[in-house]
């Protein structure tokens, strides 16, 4: 019982934070006061902005919360999204495995989501910003590809979660791969 409500804490501080930012994100850089009121002046912050980084950030962004959510909702959210019954079962057990895992691709997803975000220049520039797209864009664009590949062997999840999924990564690769060859000499 510990466990799950430790979990809960996590998620919950995790989730908050993850609004939070997204939040001011929007508000700070997608809807300025002064162009809500017909001012269209602001050249620079609307020239650094690219919608396919932005939508980037944003589908990685929900993709982080949705793992999140699995956390929170337990085994029958990981059965929903095709984590697995393995998975399933250890949620069910009460097993940290799932949660860390999670976690994991929370983080990833996350970090993933801010390179976006930044390279839209709706935040700070981050470190090694044109490496760090190519390497999502790459991971995005290969994960896709490959899943088709995995449908006739499913290894533990079901021909559909490799379907879903691998539609899912080319898309969220073919829009960062729009991004970044419209953002290129900006990097």
């Amino acid at each position: 019982m510990a466990a799950f409500l430790l979990r809960q804490k996590i998620v919950t501080f995790l989730f908050s934070s993850l609004n939070i930012l997204v939040t001011n994100i929007l508000v700070t850089n997608i809807l300025p006061l002064n162009e809500m009121l017909g001012n269209t002046n602001n050249t620079e912050t609307s020239s650094r902005m690219n919608i396919y980084l932005i939508i980037s950030g944003v589908l990685s962004a929900i993709a982080a919360i949705l793992h999140l959510s699995c956390i929170y909702f337990g085994a029958s959210w990981y059965r929903f999204f095709g984590a697995g019954e393995e998975m399933a079962l250890m949620a069910e057990q009460g097993s940290s495995h799932p949660t860390l895992v999670t976690l994991g691709i929370f983080s990833i997803l996350s970090i993933w989501s801010l390179y976006a975000f930044s390279a839209a220049g709706l935040i700070f520039r981050l470190p090694l910003l044109r490496t760090a797209l190519i390497i999502i864009t790459s991971v995005y664009i290969i994960r896709g590809i490959a899943g088709f590949a995995l449908i006739d062997m499913p290894m533990g999840r079901s021909p559909e979660f490799w379907l879903w999924s691998s539609i899912i990564c080319l898309t969220f690769g073919v829009f960062h791969a729009i991004g970044l060859k419209k953002h290129w000499s900006t990097l």
